[in-house]
């Protein structure tokens, strides 16, 4: 008989019910409005990302990333997997609720990754981090819901329309790195990349199973 899944917190938000709901003892689930966001068992694709980008430039002294969405904290936990010590992580996330179960019910999960000193967590949108970027960023990884698709072909898409990645590239420091997450392939989102004057590789790691897309831009 299968396990049927605890609902372990919620709250409202303008889509819906977020909800993170456990199966057992390490199995969990982030929903919203009944959709389910993340899942703690398919998380290579997150990982992948992370590893992609930050390995061009661990290198670098002290590399300042930004990562925008929190999740599970897979992304981030990668990304300091493959920074140096003296890195410095920004994290930009909109939901508090986010930050405090990765924090509590995921922190094994992402060992710990938001409690790491390199990182400092920003409860904004990462869109306005990035039009604030300042000295500017090595690497920036966008790990949000869905990603890349028809839908956000419209100019003013706040993080993938034509002026949104005019904004990163000039977030960007000289060789930097955007990396985006994406659920499935989008030829259109490529070519604006290239438009926006990024050199583009598209990645789908891993065999078997969901696998999601990769847009690694320098």
């Amino acid at each position: 008989m299968t396990q049927s899944w605890d609902t372990l917190d919620r709250v409202a938000t303008a889509e819906g019910q977020l909800e993170l709901r456990r199966r057992g003892a390490s199995n969990f689930v982030i929903t919203i409005g009944g959709r389910v966001l993340m899942n703690s068992a398919l998380h290579k694709t997150e990982a992948a990302l992370a590893e992609a980008a930050c390995r061009r430039i661990a290198g670098r002294e002290r590399p300042r990333v930004l990562v925008g969405g929190l999740g599970m904290g897979f992304t981030l936990r990668a990304a300091l997997d493959a920074l140096p010590r003296r890195a410095r992580v920004e994290v930009a996330e909109i939901e508090p609720a986010i930050v405090r179960w990765c924090r509590g019910p995921l922190a094994d999960l992402n060992a710990r990754a938001v409690d790491d000193p390199r990182v400092a967590v920003r409860m904004e949108d990462v869109a306005v981090r990035i039009a604030d970027a300042g000295e500017g960023y090595d690497a920036i990884l966008l790990d949000l819901f869905e990603g890349p698709r028809q839908a956000t072909q419209a100019r003013d898409d706040p993080f993938y329309g034509p002026a949104a990645l005019a904004r990163t590239r000039a977030a960007l420091t000289p060789g930097g790195v955007l990396a985006v997450w994406s659920e499935d392939a989008d030829p259109g989102f490529a070519k604006r990349l290239r438009q926006a004057g990024f050199a583009v590789e598209t990645l789908r790691p891993g065999k078997g199973g969901p696998r999601h897309v990769i847009y690694l831009a320098s």
